[in-house]
């Protein structure tokens, strides 16, 4: 019976969760503390700092977490079948729609128009990350720039353009490199 109410719960987390991972979690409290009583506050707290410890959507690690918790094994696979079941029904459908339709001028026209959108959110998202990485939370200008990651963004967007290097060994070496600055420069102790 335990396995059922895990399922339907995280389905209809599945369901019901527009907006990604954040938006979830105060479904997923409702339903797991204040309905089924099966963790208590601290311990949802406690959930969602190890969800966002591992890799995977916060959702679907939740559900995991809770499934192995309240029923061992099962619960954990019946809890995370029930939280990614409506995404995989959904896509199928769109993707089966594609695949149906894809050579439609109307579709093709909606698809083409739809680019630059997709596009601009895109870019909305890097220069986000950009002015973090560059300015953290200090005033955008010159003076306030971090140097050392605008040298890290530059040797990495050169070795990756130029070069055609392997992301991850872009990434970790750019991190080490800002470890061996820190130490040097005295900002870290080791």
């Amino acid at each position: 019976m335990i396995y059922l109410q895990l399922f339907w719960s995280f389905l209809q987390v599945g369901m019901f969760s527009f907006g990604g991972g954040y938006a979830a979690l105060p479904l997923i409290e409702s339903i797991v503390v204040k309905q089924h009583g099966w963790l208590s506050v601290n311990e949802f707290t406690d959930l969602i700092t190890i969800s966002q410890m591992t890799p995977g959507p916060i959702s679907v690690n939740s559900a995991t977490f809770i499934g192995l918790s309240v029923g061992g094994f099962w619960g954990a696979i019946f809890a995370t079948l029930g939280n990614i079941a409506p995404s995989i029904v959904l896509v199928t459908l769109i993707s089966w729609l594609y695949m149906k339709y894809n050579s439609l001028d109307t579709l093709q026209t909606v698809l083409r128009a739809l680019r630059p959108a997709v596009i601009a959110m895109i870019a909305t998202a890097g220069v986000t990350l950009i002015i973090a990485a560059f300015w953290g939370e200090r005033a955008i200008g010159f003076s306030n720039i971090n140097r050392v990651a605008v040298v890290l963004f530059g040797l990495a967007m050169f070795f990756l353009l130029k070069y055609n290097t392997n992301p991850i060994l872009v990434m970790v070496l750019a991190g080490v490199a800002n470890v061996l600055w820190a130490v040097l420069s005295g900002t870290v102790q080791l």
